[in-house]
């Protein structure tokens, strides 16, 4: 197939979404398949690629792409590339990674739009909670990690007890995962935890812990990333997500379970969907609920080999081979569809 595949984000700008669009994109061509990709992110050295990339194309050159192609395919919607299929017939597939919504979660105009002409497209979603969000047919396809770097490393002692990985911003629940310790604390228990990550609440955070008495359990570790990153988790028993934003998945939980965590996720949006029978959901903003889980996953008799075991088979289904081969599927029958 001639593949163009539309990431409004690419490298060398980094985020899930350009992380995802240059996997897809080099399993489709490891797969056989020609692949050019259409992005808005600035110029950069492309040469090592084995697929061309077109920045910020205009008009003229969007149209003789759309033209080449055998499917259009948008790794998550865009209005601004997706406007030549008005004129060029073209299986189009979307794959939906977020909300069709504003950050405050209200629909504008391009939100409504976008929800209308996705019903004229070929739907992939990451997980069940977006599936019911956009209000068409659509195949349910969870995100893949980097299954060449998390894993586990036997010869890394796990002597340490949770973890936090995200941005330190209010909407990942950092401060619920606190007043969580402080209960656990007022019952004579005093996990520690460490907070990996950085962002604009970082001093609130430091001063809430402060304030409820936590400065000797918990560590805040700022940026840590590649190989140094998998050898922190490789440390740790549990590793705790619990957002307060819906979530439209949550690769940080399978980065978890991949290094041999058992994550213990808020009961919301997409995060069910990335732990799958190898972790453990809490009430969403409940911190005595949020507290109980963790009492009893670090209880002395607490059996975490039962998530562990489920592990395998639930990663197998997330690595980049595996979700590109899903997402190929999708998109020759797309193609075959008259």
């Amino acid at each position: 197939m001639k593949i163009l595949l539309s990431s409004h984000f690419f490298h060398p700008s980094v985020g899930g979404i350009e992380e995802v669009s240059r996997n897809l994109a080099y399993e489709f061509v490891r797969a056989g398949h020609e692949v050019r990709v259409v992005t808005y992110t600035r110029e950069s050295d492309d040469s090592d690629f084995p697929f061309s990339i077109h920045r910020r194309p205009g008009p003229p050159e969007l149209l003789r792409l759309v033209e080449w192609c055998d499917v259009f395919f948008h790794n998550n919607i865009s209005l601004r590339t997706a406007w030549p299929l008005l004129l060029i017939r073209r299986p189009w597939v979307v794959a939906h990674h977020t909300w069709i919504a504003r950050v405050d979660g209200s629909i504008g105009w391009r939100d409504r739009v976008k929800q209308f002409v996705a019903r004229r497209a070929t739907n992939i979603v990451i997980s069940d909670a977006l599936r019911a969000q956009i209000h068409a047919p659509a195949v349910v396809i969870g995100n893949p990690y980097r299954d060449t770097l998390f894993r586990c490393d036997p010869a890394i002692v796990r002597d340490r007890e949770l973890v936090f990985l995200g941005r330190l911003v209010y909407d990942k629940g950092v401060d619920l995962l606190f007043r969580a310790l402080a209960v656990l604390r007022e019952r004579g228990l005093q996990p520690h935890l460490t907070v990996v990550g950085r962002g604009p609440e970082e001093a609130l955070l430091r001063k809430l812990s402060s304030e409820i008495g936590l400065d000797g359990q918990i560590d805040f570790a700022g940026l840590v990333s590649g190989s140094d990153l998998v050898a922190l988790l490789n440390r740790y028993r549990i590793l705790v997500v619990p957002s307060r934003w819906q979530e439209p998945f949550g690769l940080v939980a399978l980065e978890g379970i991949a290094c041999g965590c058992v994550p213990l996720v808020a009961n919301c949006g997409g995060l069910p969907d990335a732990i799958g029978e190898a972790g453990v959901k809490f009430r969403h903003e409940d911190v005595n609920d949020a507290a109980c889980w963790i009492e009893k996953l670090l209880a002395p008799g607490a059996d975490l080999g039962v998530y562990r075991r489920a592990a395998p088979a639930h990663l197998a289904d997330h690595t980049a081979q595996a979700v590109a081969a899903h997402y190929l599927r999708v998109l020759e029958e797309a193609v075959r569809r008259p």
